[in-house]
């Protein structure tokens, strides 16, 4: 698990290698990641849009932007915490992703970036 805190903003990511999707002589590796969203801070914040950087050994970097996480854009009182699961297609059994979700805080409008720690996407391939 790699962790990272932003203006009181923690982002706690665990991956797992999805071996049974997976098809390495397609060079297709499938992974899934957990992301936490903790509230440490003492405002309530909202999550508006999110940016990954996406790379592997097979292909040069991939952008994904767009608005919320997995169709959501959840809002967050102090103390609270988000968490959702999402995937990852790459054509190697090894990469990285990080990237930032830009938040707003509810009480000014004022939006701010909040980290997502890179993280490693590492296939687990065992043989007899």
């Amino acid at each position: 698990m790699v962790v990272a805190v932003t203006d009181g903003i923690q982002v706690s990511v665990e991956v797992t290698y999805q071996a049974e999707f997976s098809s390495p002589l397609q060079h297709h590796y499938v992974f899934t990641y957990k992301v936490t969203i903790e509230n440490k801070s003492q405002q309530t914040v909202q999550l508006l849009r999110r940016r990954w950087e996406i790379s592997d050994a097979a292909e040069n970097l991939k952008v994904i932007e767009g608005e919320g996480v997995v169709g959501q854009q959840p809002t967050l009182e102090p103390g609270e915490s988000h968490t959702y699961v999402s995937g990852c297609n790459l054509k190697s059994g090894l990469g990285k992703m990080k990237g930032y979700y830009q938040m707003e805080k509810i009480f000014d409008g004022k939006k701010f970036e909040v980290v997502v720690p890179e993280f490693q996407m590492i296939a687990t391939i065992f043989h007899n």
